[in-house]
């Protein structure tokens, strides 16, 4: 199943917020209703309600569901089908038998605890799932452990193994990927560093849960103009030159044409012969 995101801003919304729910969805790309980590659990009755009664636009809105181990999960299914949302994500992903469980919809598979990670390969392959995304603190708390970064803001390796191999497993198999949250939302030049980092990676988008995230994952998700005025200046070259050629002091063969292509279609000027 074939899908991208509609932007790199992806807006976590608690499902029990009806208030927030349409200026999550001015504020981002795509907004993610959460029926999981979000909401506690005596008022998950009502956040089903709320989502049922509350509708946004179904090609804008993912749904997040309980795990499939868990007891919210059939519930949260009976509440989906009184939605036109067809976009899930599954938190706590750690097979792909637990995607077919939603065969028919498109899963955005969260990998996120030290099985998912490892089986992301699995879950990517399977036929429903459209992207994966992975989660470093559900995944610590599967370790044992006490914090995700070091002293100096950055991930632990554990987490940047888990990114990458969601990267992968993602990519291998055609799907998008979806990078993780950024806890401290104060930290904007952190958030600004990871996403440029993630966009550069290839990954198609990421998460934030506070507005204020927004435009600093898609201002680092759009190509500079540096970045656009080399790609475009490659691109040029290559129509008067036979394999590999020299561009401002570079190398440029097939991988680095491919580069420069996908820069220029991300801001929209590549055209295809």
């Amino acid at each position: 199943m074939s899908w991208s995101p509609l932007g790199p801003a992806l807006l976590f919304c608690p499902a029990d917020r009806p208030d927030r729910f349409a200026k999550a969805a001015n504020a981002a790309d795509m907004v993610i209703l959460d029926l999981e980590d979000g909401v506690n659990a005596v008022d998950r009755i009502a956040a089903r309600a709320a989502v049922i009664e509350n509708l946004l636009d179904p090609q804008r809105t993912i749904l997040r569901v309980n795990p499939v181990n868990s007891v919210d999960f059939a519930l949260d299914l009976e509440a989906l089908d009184q939605t036109p949302y067809s976009l899930v994500m599954l938190a706590k992903t750690e097979s792909s038998d637990q995607v077919q469980a939603l065969s028919g919809r498109g899963v955005v598979a969260l990998c996120e605890t030290a099985k998912g990670v490892l089986e992301s390969a699995s879950i990517a392959a399977a036929e429903s799932t459209v992207a994966l995304m992975w989660g470093a603190e559900d995944l610590l708390a599967s370790l044992g452990g006490r914090s995700s970064r070091t002293e100096d803001g950055r991930y632990r390796e554990f987490a940047r193994f888990a990114r990458s191999r969601v990267l992968l497993s993602a990519r291998a198999h055609d799907r998008c990927a979806i990078d993780a949250i950024h806890l401290d939302i104060a930290d904007t030049e952190g958030q600004r560093d990871e996403a440029r980092d993630a966009a550069a990676s290839g990954f198609s988008a990421t998460a934030c849960i506070h507005p204020s995230q927004v435009e600093v994952v898609r201002a680092a998700y759009r190509p500079t103009d540096e970045e656009v005025a080399w790609a475009s200046g490659v691109i040029r070259a290559a129509t008067s030159e036979r394999g590999v050629f020299r561009y401002e002091g570079r190398m440029i063969d097939a991988p680095l044409l491919r580069h420069a292509e996908q820069i220029l279609s991300h801001v929209g000027l590549l055209i295809e012969e």
